[in-house]
């Protein structure tokens, strides 16, 4: 999307296209844009932020809350309990601030998912297939 607002630019240079059509461009461009699930999230912030500068430069009439609004609706559902936590709590950050937690929150999350997964599969394992493999032969011996 990034692409399609570079052209509307180049074409305000060259074709004197209105103000107005790059503003609509550039807020459809923010509102649509969703980051791919295992994707950074630091990248992802910098790619809305980018765009929310290009917004303010352009006077697009959007207050903070509304950016930090979009920007938490862009993120894949892994992050549903971040934004949960966030509108639970009432938070007013900056949108600087916003992309520090989400990727402190995604640090966190990532550290303490593969203890749990581990732990998990292999206690469903030795439960399932050790039971009857053991067995002593009675007999000769």
């Amino acid at each position: 999307m990034d692409d399609d607002l570079s052209i509307m630019l180049r074409m305000k240079e060259v074709y004197a296209v209105s103000d107005r059509y790059i503003r609509y461009a550039t807020k459809k461009a923010f509102f649509r844009t969703k980051m791919a699930e295992g994707l950074s999230v630091q990248s992802h912030g910098v790619k809305m932020l980018s765009l929310v500068d290009k917004l303010e430069d352009l006077k697009a009439g959007l207050d903070n809350d509304t950016y930090i609004d979009m920007i938490l609706q862009s993120l894949p559902p892994p992050y549903n309990l971040f934004i949960i936590n966030y509108k639970m709590n009432e938070l007013e950050k900056s949108i600087h601030e916003l992309i520090n937690m989400l990727v402190q929150y995604k640090v966190m999350t990532h550290e303490s998912a593969p203890a749990i997964l581990v732990g998990e599969a292999s206690t469903s394992k030795a439960k399932g297939k050790g039971a009857g493999r053991w067995k002593r032969k009675k007999g000769k011996g």
